[in-house]
């Protein structure tokens, strides 16, 4: 059945050094527009589902752009405010074998949406309009008046008997020197706001400064994320584990915690296009499985497959329809490493 989702989050302008020069040697640049709350909405459009985003642009050519850039992704603007001076950037660098991609942020803090006063949105009258909110961990990170917007968000969602989804996603380069212990009580506020969230162990190690005897990866989820689960009253828990192999293909699982079980999709190995936005692809199809009350089993391989489709294509946001996810879930059977 579709839903009303929204997802709170800035539209940042991504500007990408053609083919896998460094920014030193470019003399071009590729812009388009992104950001979790981008991603999140335009993939479950894509799902069908109505998709809206909660945000704030500034009110000139750069904004025009950027809102021009959400109506072709068929993300509904009700809930865009224009004002403020400047749009959020990034420089990305593709990385080429050992060399890593590089990301470089500018003018962050500045944007119109990182400035936005209090009353900037109605959360209450917004709550009210839509089943669905998504927040992300890197959103959280950016100063303390975003994270009051998300708290009072949050809770205006959950009075309205709707559901919260938060992807931890936490970035080190956000969070500054002691970042792990700045970043745990703003964590807390919305781990116990929300019903679905994405994370693994290295989240609730770090952040959340859990503790285990456990040394093996996966012994160390599967104490760690039911103990997460009920400490925070959370229904949902998924995320996935990734691993860079010899020949730079990348091997993906996922896993869903529902119902004091796990479930884990196959593992799926690829060859990798665009790494950027995969991981909101993986949370879009957590959350379109959930809202379709999928099986739990088939909405972790349906995330899975379109995380694994998200690194195939250019750009941030993914491109995968409903039923091109399902046909790679069974096209892809014979690439699978068990």
């Amino acid at each position: 059945m579709a839903k009303k989702i929204a997802a709170f989050g800035e539209v940042m302008m991504r500007l990408q050094v053609p083919g896998f020069d460094l920014l030193s040697q470019a003399s071009t640049l590729s812009y388009s527009f992104s950001g979790s709350g981008v991603n999140i909405s335009s993939a479950l459009t894509r799902f069908g589902h109505t998709g809206y985003l909660v945000t704030t642009l500034p009110a000139n050519s750069v904004g025009d752009a950027a809102v021009s850039y959400l109506r072709k992704l068929g993300i509904t603007q009700s809930f865009v405010v224009r004002g403020g001076n400047y749009v959020g950037m990034y420089f990305l660098e593709n990385g080429f074998g050992a060399r890593p991609s590089r990301v470089t942020y500018s003018n962050r803090q500045d944007s119109s949406f990182n400035t936005a006063p209090d009353g900037t949105y109605d959360f209450a009258e917004i709550a009210k309009q839509v089943d669905v909110v998504h927040f992300c961990g890197i959103t959280l990170a950016m100063n303390d008046s975003v994270r009051h917007h998300m708290k009072c968000f949050a809770q205006a969602v959950k009075e309205n008997g709707g559901t919260v989804v938060f992807d931890c996603n936490y970035r080190t380069a956000h969070w500054g020197e002691d970042g792990y212990a700045k970043a745990k009580p703003f964590y807390e506020d919305m781990l116990q706001l929300a019903d679905i969230v994405m994370m693994n162990e290295n989240d609730a190690l770090f952040i959340l400064r859990m503790e285990t005897d456990k040394e093996n990866r996966q012994e160390q989820l599967m104490e760690l994320i039911p103990a997460v689960a009920r400490k925070y009253n959370i229904s949902v828990i998924a995320g996935t584990h990734r691993s860079i192999n010899g020949d730079n293909t990348h091997s993906l699982q996922g896993f869903i915690f529902k119902d004091q079980v796990f479930t884990f999709s196959r593992t799926l190995t690829f060859s990798v296009y665009d790494r950027i936005g995969a991981g909101d692809a993986y949370a879009s199809g957590i959350v379109h499985g959930e809202l379709e009350r999928f099986p739990a089993a088939r909405t972790v391989e349906f995330a899975a497959a379109a995380a694994m489709l998200a690194h195939t294509v250019a750009g941030d946001t993914p491109m995968s329809s409903e039923s091109e996810i399902l046909r790679a879930m069974s096209d892809s059977i014979g690439d699978v490493e068990r």
